[in-house]
């Protein structure tokens, strides 16, 4: 077993480091159940049996923009939709999506809907069906952007309600951002990992582009243990964390080991197929009010650069009575220092399915927490409450009382 890094720099100006993907495997192997089903401790710390009861993800579409991803795979038979090309021909038209040369994508695949049978990987929505698009060469790289933007274009106009991006890279692309503004902007959820540390480097290294773009779901990665893994990267713009260490999933040949950012963000993606199979009809926005306000709070209370909003809770996210928002609460002017629901656990335990902590239940309770109000509409009651504050002091000043200053 080694440590092996797939992606090189690439020769755009805009981008460096684009598809870096840092995986610990080793040679695929054949299909075992106890030796392949065993290993997916994502499943349990996912509560995923609880998640089930309420949703499999039936019926919903995620777009794997990646190395395209192997329809033949034993775990992927039947799941995997006629996608696209965009390394064969400009205009997607050079294959299906079907041929993947590294792996990479038919990792991710399985791991949001990956076959529930008796062996090999079970994917955490593993009725949803997936959209294959490659960008990414036989050196799991693309040298530019535009690729991924069209990739990002054709999948929105072919059905996806997800859109999975396990890529990256240190630069910005105004043509790739054009093309999130165009998935978001119809009802469409894309999320992206943050990326992954590169152990050449010295310098401080920021969340890859286009995770830390405004309204994307940007995922960072947890240890076995439920802590931060170290060779993920975060910062400001995580907005949630997934399992991203020691998972198994499949490959062209067999099965590998991996870790990475790129397998946990389609622990998010899969997340919301389930929440879209279930709510028919959610806007793209509730869905991901429902991922960040029923998020296990982990770090510091509330939102933080580390975990952002928490760990990924699907059952949570299934089950608990949600508040509508009018718009992606990611794009809001300010970030608020909510979207966990009130009775969170520090330790990120999911409550079974059904079962809502008492202060989450009622809608009308859970909008007096921070995540269940629209960040816009927070900004809003923190000038009342301010000016209602102002005008009280005031009048307990001319009274000749005093305040002690309460919890904030």
């Amino acid at each position: 077993m080694g440590t092996v890094r797939k992606g090189r720099r690439v020769t755009n100006g805009l981008f460096g480091a684009l598809a870096t993907v840092l995986l610990v495997l080793v040679a695929p192997v054949p299909a075992h159940a106890d030796s392949v089903r065993d290993k997916q401790w994502q499943l349990d710390a996912l509560h995923a049996r609880d998640a089930w009861a309420l949703s499999t993800g039936r019926g919903a579409i995620v777009a794997v923009v990646d190395s395209g991803v192997d329809k033949y795979h034993v775990d992927l038979r039947g799941k995997v939709l006629p996608g696209a090309d965009f390394v064969e021909s400009a205009d997607g038209s050079g294959g299906d999506g079907s041929f993947d040369p590294v792996g990479h994508g038919t990792s991710v695949a399985a791991l949001i809907a990956g076959n529930n049978d008796p062996d090999g990987v079970v994917g955490l929505a593993y009725d949803a069906q997936i959209l294959p698009v490659r960008v990414l060469d036989k050196e799991n790289r693309y040298d530019d952007a535009g690729i991924v933007a069209r990739a990002v274009r054709w999948a929105v106009d072919h059905g996806a309600n997800v859109i999975n991006l396990s890529l990256g890279g240190v630069g910005k692309s105004t043509e790739l951002g054009e093309a999130i503004d165009y998935a978001l902007s119809r009802e469409v959820v894309v999320v992206a990992c943050t990326g992954n540390v590169d152990p050449q480097k010295d310098d401080a290294q920021g969340v890859w582009f286009p995770a830390r773009m405004p309204g994307v779901v940007a995922v960072s990665g947890l240890a076995p243990d439920g802590e931060f893994w170290s060779g993920a990267l975060t910062g400001t713009a995580t907005v949630l964390a997934a399992p991203a260490d020691g998972l198994t999933s499949a490959h062209p040949q067999g099965y590998w080991d991996i870790q990475g950012t790129s397998f946990a963000a389609p622990l998010v993606s899969a997340t919301a197929a389930m929440i879209k199979s279930r709510f028919q009809g959610i806007s793209a926005a509730d869905t991901i009010n429902r991922l960040i306000f029923t998020a296990a709070d982990l770090g510091k209370p509330g939102r933080d650069d580390v975990f952002g909003f928490g760990r990924v809770n699907p059952a949570a996210a299934l089950s608990v009575d949600v508040p509508h928002v009018p718009g992606n609460p990611l794009l809001a002017a300010t970030d608020g220092g909510g979207g966990t629901h009130p009775g969170a656990s520090a330790t990120g335990a999911a409550p079974p399915a059904g079962d809502a902590p008492d202060s989450a239940a009622p809608a009308a309770a859970a909008a007096e927490g921070p995540g269940a109000t629209p960040y816009v509409l927070l900004v809003a009651v923190a000038v009342v409450a301010a000016a209602a504050l102002t005008t009280t002091l005031v009048v307990l000043r001319r009274q000749g009382h005093r305040r002690t200053p309460g919890p904030y």
